[in-house]
């Protein structure tokens, strides 16, 4: 009997046992239910949450102070933008087609408490209407990418650019690098050329253009050039382009006042045209073919000395460079600069047009030397600032794991053409016959 009642009470000892390791599993197990938490959004260093978001682009007619008060922001405050924040923003320089953010107050006013304009796709301005006004600016988040890249030429640079998917712009910073070195006009079919440089993306993914070009090397007629950039100057910040034997590629003028147009007629001091009867009608510039508008550059710093318009010549411009050198910009649309201003080399000084005695839109580029008017093509320009003499030590250890990265870019391979292919089909062909 005694063992009949221990066998019980073990087997009682044992449910409850089993009872409790269940209720406590249950009791464990039980889901625990969070809160869901939304994602923040941020932008621009704000919490988007936070308002009632605006995104638009400025359109023509729009001014910093009618979106404004479109949007509930006090007149003082917007004057005082207006008025103490020029050199960080200035409203009257706002450009149709830039985009912009107004984050808003969430209530029923819903009033603009912060503005941000994006003055290019990295670069922006913050003006915050919050406590005391002010204003800022800032940057995205840059990642920059090397990239390697080459082609061969087979019609003209910027088709073997766009070819190898690169940015275009690069067309316009080789043509500067070489200006003098190469003549871009008369480019052969089989140049060469291979660059490196920095891509920009913002956010990792979005393209934000390409930096310049830090290496360069380029086949023409045979002849290959390097091109290193190079820090000449410190103080002033210059870099300039050297070959690898520390030769700076610039000249103290560019080759040309407009990127990428044509010749279309010569310095020609014989010139006899047939409208005129065949007289004789000295040409004593160079004239560039380009649609109406595109930028007119100067070719060199100089202070301008004329801004005008007169007779045949129409609107233009003239620069004097030193006691030496002047140069002169005719048939302009309209001037850029005014007489007195000092210019750099490579400013925008006006734009193509028509005006005056012309049959086409062209600028017509005039060269003085010592008064008189020569062909800038016939003239030894002086070079450039030379690599100081104390940098070329640094400069030859610079470029040379540059150089041999550059050596070993291959060139890409060349499609095969239609007619190409039957040849070998029928070279193949006739070696399995």
């Amino acid at each position: 009997m005694q063992k009949y009642w221990g066998i019980l009470l073990w087997a009682l000892t044992v449910m409850l046992s089993c009872g409790e390791d269940k209720n406590q599993q249950v009791e464990h197990t039980s889901p625990k239910i969070s809160p869901i938490q939304e994602p923040v959004v941020t932008h621009f260093g704000f919490n988007l949450q936070d308002f009632n978001v605006k995104s638009d682009t400025v359109k023509r007619g729009d001014s910093f102070g009618e979106l404004m008060i479109e949007n509930n922001v006090d007149y003082p405050k917007i004057v005082k933008i207006s008025e103490n924040f020029k050199d960080t923003f200035d409203v009257r320089k706002i450009r149709v087609g830039k985009p912009y953010l107004i984050l808003k107050s969430k209530d029923t006013l819903e009033q603009a408490q912060v503005f941000i304009y994006e003055n290019d796709p990295i670069n922006y301005t913050v003006v915050d209407f919050r406590d005391s006004v002010f204003a800022y600016r800032s940057k995205k988040k840059v990642k920059y990418v090397e990239r390697e890249a080459s082609g061969v030429i087979e019609t003209s640079l910027s088709e073997a650019i766009l070819d190898q998917g690169i940015d275009y712009n690069l067309t316009n910073s080789l043509s500067e690098i070489y200006a003098w070195t190469i003549d871009f006009f008369r480019l052969q079919k089989g140049d060469k050329f291979k660059v490196i440089y920095k891509e920009k993306y913002i956010n990792d993914t979005i393209y934000a253009g390409a930096e310049p070009i830090e290496v360069a090397y380029f086949e023409h007629n045979g002849r290959p050039i390097y091109a290193f950039a190079y820090e000449n100057d410190s103080l002033k910040n210059i870099v300039d382009y050297f070959d690898e034997e520390a030769n700076n590629l610039r000249r103290t003028f560019l080759r040309a006042p407009v990127q990428f147009s044509r010749i279309s007629s010569r310095y020609n001091l014989k010139r006899r045209i047939r409208y005129y009867g065949y007289k004789l009608r000295p040409h004593k510039g160079t004239d560039y073919a380009a649609p109406i508008g595109t930028p007119i550059l100067a070719t060199a710093d100089g202070t301008v000395t004329e801004s005008t318009r007169r007779g045949g010549n129409g609107k233009y411009v003239k620069i004097r460079h030193n006691g030496t050198y002047s140069t002169q910009y005719l048939h302009m649309k309209n001037q850029k600069v005014r007489r007195g201003e000092f210019v750099r080399q490579g400013d925008v000084i006006g734009w193509i047009g028509m005006t005056g005695n012309t049959g086409g839109p062209h600028v017509c580029y005039r060269f003085w030397k010592n008064g008189r008017q020569v062909d800038p093509f016939r003239e030894e320009l002086p070079l450039a600032e030379p690599l100081a003499e104390e940098l070329r030590p640094d400069y030859y250890a610079y470029i040379a794991p540059r150089k041999d990265q550059l050596d070993c870019i291959e060139y890409p391979e060349k499609p095969i053409e239609e007619e190409d292919l039957l040849t070998l089909n029928e070279e193949h062909g006739a070696t399995q016959n």
